[in-house]
Order: C-alpha cells, then structure tokens, then sequence
C-alpha cells in the first residue's frame, strides 16, 4: 500500500498529550468489568499517538461496525449531492413509484432525503423491514405510518438509512459499497470492506459495514480535517459542516444521545460529534481539540465509554508540545502491547479428558439450533464440533491459550473465530470463544453428567445471559 494511505505514528508528548493520561485511561477500562473494549486508536494532529487491540482481537481483522455504518452512508449521499445525482430536497416516494401505496399519505408525500438523513421521517416508530410478506423492504418502509410531519419528530430509524442506500443505488447503479470504493475507500486506503445485503441485494446502508480500526480512524481524520485527503478534496467541505451539525432536537437518559442529530452523526458535549454503532463501536471526531478517537467494542454501556474519554483523554491534550517522557512513553507502549481479553487457565487438564474425548452427545431440542456437539482433545489444544441446521462446525480450542481460525456457525458466513479451554474443576470445561470480527464472544461451560453432558451457554453482551442444553451420548 502506498506510504501516503497509511496513518503516521507519533509520541503522546510530541502532539501535546500525556503518556501517563492515555495510560490512566487505559487502567480505568481494565477496572470497569462491565466494559470489554476490542480495540483503541487516538490521533492528535493528523499522528496516531496510542493504538492498541485486546487479544485475541487484532489491527488487521474487520471489525462489525454496526450504526457506525450509517455515517459512511451519509457520506456517499453527500457526494452524490455534490455530483448532481439527487438533491436533499427530492421526494423519497417519487423514486419508487412501484413500491409505493396507491393512496400516498400528505405526510408521507412530503417526506424528502434530508429527513432520511436527520432521523425526522415522520415515523412513530422504527418501520419493520423484516416483516414484509415478499421481503421487499423498500415496500415495508414506504407502507409505514409516516403519523408525524417529517421533520418536526425524531425517531432512531435504521430503515431510513437502508432507504438512502436504495435510492443511492437507484440513481447510480452501483451498490453503496461499489459507489464509495473509488470515492472513498480508494483514496483512503481502505481495503477488504464488505457490507450487508437485503434480499433485494441493496446494500443495508444502516449497519452491516466491515472493517479494520485504522480504517474508521482514516474516516474520522477525513472528517477532522474538513475532506480533505492529502492534499486533495475528497469530501466537499460544506457536506462535512452540514452533515455534523444538528438538524433536530432529541431526548434520551444518556447525555451524549441527547446533544441533537445531524445527517447520521450524533452530536456530544465537548463541541464534538461523532458516529457510532452497537456495542460501542466508536468514531469520534474532537474538533477543538484536533482529535479523534476510536473504539471497537463489546460493552452494554456505551455512556461509560463516552465519559472515560472525556475524563481522561479530552483534558490530556494541551496545546503546542510537551516535554518528552521517554520513561512514561515506554510504559504506555507495553501496556498497549500487553491489552488482553481476560482468559481463565483453572486447571490445564482433567482426569475425565479422555472419557469425554470423542464422544459424540446428541442435544435435547434447544434455541441454539444445535442437534449434537463432541470434543476430542490433542495435546495442547482440542477440537469442539457442533452440528446445526447449517452443517457441522469444527472450532480449534487452544489448552489456556487462544488458537485462531475461521467458522460459518454464526449465520452460515465465514468468520474469523478465537477459541481457548481449561478445566474449571475434574468434571467441569470451560471454552471460552470469540467471534473476533464482531463484538461477540461465548463462554461454553461443559458438564460431564453420569446420564451425559449439560452445556451452559453464556453470551459475553447483547444476548441472552444463560442458555442451558442437555444431552446423552449418541
């Protein structure tokens, strides 16, 4: 890749920030059990100054973005606005005169692209996408109630942004992703995206967007320093302002989601904005500060994200240079050289490892969908096989240790997975697996039963906190 794609890499002290502060950060996200941080960029002038992946996650892994995607959507809307595709004020219905209802509402008639962009569609609620009989989407949002004038009511509306990414690819001809690859994507040096589809083969456009951290951090910076990309304009400069700043009032108990909305950017205290996606995936964007800060994550709280960066990262960064701490340097370099997820090693082995080697146990019917599930052990790792509706699925488990590899058990797609296992007592297994291209990781604890096994299952964030299944040896 060429040189210039590339962020440069900079001391905390040379861009006018603390070692000690970033490091104080850092401690402060290891103390909260509730907050399971995947990876962590900050830049300050353009320069990353900290950088660093809990293992088993790491720099070169997508990451699911979720939300955060929308922002990259508004993007390519802004540079369509700016090509002459569309303008912010044409009708959303005058561009699916076939989906449309035959009896076209004043409200929903007066909808226009600018209200997709600031959530004010109308909306009382989220339209169920999913729900329509001919998994037509397009038909499901614009069959909605629209019971507000659009505009005036402010409703989190991931349909909305699927519909911009629908009409993107109805003016251009190009999936959303396809669009952005020489607009954005190139000239950033952004590799290896990919994006979710409906079944109409659109682009969802509201989540669904893959990729690595430096990747989000080349998009903020973009943002940052107003469109521009060494030395050329991608993104015109009245997009960046216009997109970033509040166009409707909204209320919620956490304070950043209640500093208003712009075009698919949340507005934050601090005079800064930002996007973001479930589970704490994080781009924010510190104007006053030239700063961005970005976050992958697995955390139900996303607020107490939020509030570690203003309390430690914000009043870190002092204007000018700071004397350099080559000491405090250091020690910020191995700290986030050693960030990693907790991993268990009770005990490294059992007695019961060869009774249970191999033995196939046939499941009780269960949510998981799975029908039967074996472990078959080899020195220093182990072989877990599950069998579900989409086939059967080998994960490689490393004895304390995580060993890497590639599953299709979540949603019959191919993904990176992390596994490791250890001996919580002679009868109990622990695995413990991550999903390490999205937020999501399982704890699987085994339990050797004179009539066969039990199986726990618990999910590290935005699942069910226990599923128990049983079964008897096949």
């Amino acid at each position: 890749m060429d040189k210039r794609m590339v962020l440069p890499r900079s001391v905390p002290e040379a861009q006018g920030i603390s070692s000690a502060a970033v490091s104080d950060f850092l401690k402060a996200v290891q103390n909260d059990s509730k907050m399971e941080l995947h990876s962590f960029m900050l830049l300050r002038h353009g320069q990353v100054v900290a950088e660093g992946w809990w293992s088993p996650y790491a720099a070169y892994l997508p990451h699911s973005l979720y939300s955060l995607s929308k922002s990259f959507t508004s993007t390519a809307i802004g540079l369509a606005v700016e090509e002459g595709r569309i303008s912010l004020d044409d009708r959303v219905v005058e561009f699916f005169p076939e989906e449309a209802p035959q009896d076209v509402s004043a409200n929903l008639s007066a909808m226009r692209i600018r209200h997709l962009l600031m959530m004010g569609t109308g909306h009382a609620e989220e339209p169920k996408l999913r729900e329509n009989p001919r998994n037509n989407w397009v038909e499901a949002f614009l069959h909605a109630p629209v019971v507000y004038e659009p505009g005036t009511h402010f409703v989190y509306n991931s349909g909305a942004t699927y519909m911009l990414s629908a009409i993107l690819q109805k003016v251009s001809g190009e999936k959303l992703l396809d669009y952005l690859q020489p607009r954005l994507l190139l000239p950033l040096g952004i590799e290896g995206a990919t994006w979710e589809s409906c079944p109409m083969g659109i682009h969802v456009g509201g989540w669904g967007l893959s990729v690595k951290t430096e990747d989000i951090a080349k998009f903020g910076q973009l943002y940052l320093q107003k469109g521009v990309w060494n030395g050329s304009c991608i993104l015109p400069e009245a997009w960046v302002a216009e997109a970033t700043s509040k166009h409707i009032e909204n209320s919620n108990q956490n304070v950043d989601w209640a500093q208003g909305y712009g075009y698919q950017f949340w507005r934050c205290r601090h005079g800064a904005y930002r996007g973001d996606g479930y589970l704490g995936q994080y781009c924010i964007v510190m104007q006053e500060q030239d700063a961005v800060a970005v976050f992958t994550s697995g955390t139900g709280d996303m607020q107490a994200v939020l509030n570690l960066v203003w309390e430690h990262l914000l009043p870190a960064m002092q204007p000018g240079t700071l004397p350099a701490n080559n000491e405090a340097a250091a020690a910020l370099s191995a700290q986030l050289n050693g960030l990693a997820l907790g991993l268990p090693r009770d005990q490294p082995s059992s007695p019961r490892e060869a009774e249970l080697s191999g033995n196939v146990y046939r499941l009780d019917e269960n949510e998981t969908g799975w029908s039967t599930f074996s472990i078959r052990f080899d020195q220093e790792e182990a072989a877990v096989v599950i069998r579900n509706g989409n086939g059967e699925h080998t994960i490689r488990s490393g004895r304390g240790e995580w060993l890497t590899g590639v599953s299709r058990i979540q949603q019959n797609v191919d993904r990176a997975v992390a596994s490791s296992f250890t001996w919580r007592g002679p009868d109990t297994l622990e695995l413990t697996v991550r999903h390490i291209e999205t937020p999501f990781g399982h704890t699987v604890t085994c339990r050797l039963e004179d009539a066969g096994i039990a199986l726990e299952i618990r999910q590290n964030v935005g699942g069910p906190e226990l599923i128990a299944l049983r079964g008897k040896q096949a």
